[in-house]
């Protein structure tokens, strides 16, 4: 068995598309470049590929990790090839390595993700950077959002572990955002941006970075 780490972006083409679609992207596609991943044991058998951690619909990354595991034996380039040939626009591989089969699964050691988040605004660059120095001032941040399941009430700055301001231009600006994402919690860019004092959508969100322990 090999174990092969893709290091993949997702772009504007395919920012709505749910994590159980891009999973079936991914099988299709070594279907197709006829690779053949190992499966699970059990009742219900399935390829054996893991993502680090599955990205929000509406956002775009230039960062995404993912774990495939193969019967056979494949150099990295060649799989790159093969497999690059059957992606659609917006999917593309930016670096496959070769790792420990018995090693620890990307989700375990996986503890923060950086955002770039464009933010509609008429506020200077000072004021953006003194709301920014304010909010990381802060010792709390009750929040709270409605699911299916009821309200959730949690404590959002636990989720905030850095914020920058990347850029200012003519009605808008960039922030930077380095957030927690473990099995604890995961912050929301757009629920750090509605903290700051933004209240329009974020023009755009794309997921830069992700940091393991």
């Amino acid at each position: 068995m090999q174990r092969l780490r893709l290091k993949f972006s997702r772009g504007e083409q395919l920012k709505y598309l749910s994590h159980l679609d891009l999973m079936r992207l991914w099988e299709r596609a070594l279907r197709r470049a006829e690779i053949l991943p190992a499966y699970s044991e059990g009742f219900s058998p399935h390829p054996k590929i893991s993502l680090a951690a599955p990205l929000q619909v509406g956002v775009t990354s230039s960062a995404e990790l993912m774990d495939v595991f193969l019967e056979g034996h494949v150099t990295p380039g060649v799989f790159t090839r093969k497999v690059s040939e059957q992606l659609p626009q917006g999917v593309g591989i930016v670096e496959v390595i070769s790792v420990n089969v018995q090693g620890p699964s990307l989700q375990s050691r996986l503890r923060q993700a950086e955002y770039s988040v464009e933010l509609e605004t008429d506020k200077g660059s000072d004021q953006i950077e003194s709301e920014i120095k304010a909010l990381l001032a802060s010792e709390q941040l009750p929040w709270h959002h409605s699911r299916d399941t009821g309200e959730r009430f949690y404590d959002l700055r636990a989720l905030i572990d850095d914020l920058w301001l990347v850029e200012k231009k003519e009605g808008s600006c960039l922030i930077g955002m380095r957030l927690r994402c473990d099995s604890g919690g995961a912050g929301r860019p757009e629920q750090v941006a509605k903290a700051l004092g933004f209240s329009a959508t974020p023009g755009s969100i794309e997921r830069t970075k992700l940091i393991f322990e």
